[in-house]
């Protein structure tokens, strides 16, 4: 019965992270929008005034004199529609899919995991005789599931990321990877294995919230509706309930998804010191650089795709569930 959920619960989150890669692609490149501006290149000999000074530079001049320096505006922001289009017209159709060997990867390790240990702990933790679950516990099933499945994943989502970030650097720049695997291993021998988990504390603690807003969320919301007689146990309230914990977990999750992204796609150069020093170090000059709402970049892109992403993930789940029944 165990196994039976982690094998559901797989195959259900491959079909839903296929289905909605593109929109997680555009999401990705819209959380690197004005990246530049929060993480100046460390071998630029200009440095930035002192405390929340970021609109000018100092350097210094013959004499000893100093001149301040406007920065740059920053790029203006587009919005998913246009980054979809460029992303068309630069990479074509295929590029729309940067990647998707790394969410079918991450899919399997990572929603496997969480989606199976969530049933189980679900069973476990279960009233026996009434059969239900407290809303308390379902949200403590979704972060422990949520963290053992991130760290398990972290690997593929590292991958994912920058796979999917590839297409908006310069040729020069690419990284250029061939699949999931050539991913993995060219990280693993240019920046050591431990490059596999760079930014792992991010992922886990990204995982727990998704996970524990997505899945207690649509539980939670799955037996209001049939409780309180709104719709019967069919299609209407998957999907009602599906797309409300899609909203939720969205919410949730964006400002710890932008972290999570610069990180892990961060370019670390050798002698030189990283863009960020961690995930902390990513949000003050992500805010400082770009303000507060920085961390709701890619909101709607998101919000676009962890509705969807979450409406396939169970409406499949529960037609699996029927066709494994007998199982």
């Amino acid at each position: 019965m165990g196994a039976k959920g982690f094998v559901e619960g797989g195959i259900a989150s491959i079909i839903a992270g296929c289905s909605t890669h593109p929109l997680d692609l555009i999401k990705v490149r819209m959380q690197l929008q004005g990246e530049n501006h929060a993480a100046p290149n460390p071998n630029h000999h200009i440095q930035l005034r002192p405390a929340f000074a970021f609109n000018s530079t100092t350097i210094a001049a013959p004499g000893g004199h100093l001149l301040h320096i406007p920065s740059p505006p920053p790029p203006p922001k587009a919005g998913p529609v246009s980054v979809g289009l460029k992303i068309f017209q630069t990479e074509g159709v295929a590029g729309l899919f940067s990647g998707v060997s790394a969410t079918v990867l991450r899919q399997t390790l990572y929603s496997t995991t969480r989606m199976g240990l969530y049933e189980v702990f679900k069973q476990k933790w279960s009233d026996p005789n009434s059969g239900t679950l407290p809303l308390g516990r379902k949200i403590a099933a979704g972060l422990i599931a949520g963290g053992i499945g991130a760290a398990v994943g972290n690997p593929a989502d590292v991958a994912m990321v920058r796979m999917q970030a590839d297409g908006r650097l310069p040729a020069s720049q690419r990284r250029n990877y061939k699949s999931v695997v050539d991913a993995i291993s060219q990280m693993a021998k240019q920046e050591g294995v431990t490059s596999l988990w760079r930014g792992s504390s991010l992922t886990v603690n990204r995982a727990m919230i998704v996970t524990a807003s997505q899945l207690a969320s649509y539980d939670q919301f799955k037996e209001t509706i049939l409780e309180k007689g709104l719709m019967k146990d069919g299609l209407g309230t998957h999907v009602t309930a599906s797309f409300a914990a899609g909203f939720v977990a969205s919410v949730a999750s964006n400002p710890v998804d932008v972290i999570k992204t610069r990180v892990m796609n961060m370019r670390v150069e050798a002698g030189m010191a990283p863009p960020y020093s961690g995930a902390l170090d990513c949000a003050l000059k992500t805010v400082r650089a770009e303000g507060p709402m920085a961390l709701y970049k890619g909101f709607i892109p998101t919000i676009s795709r962890q509705g969807p992403f979450t409406v396939v993930l169970f409406v499949t789940l529960e037609q699996v569930r029927k066709l494994l029944k007998d199982f």
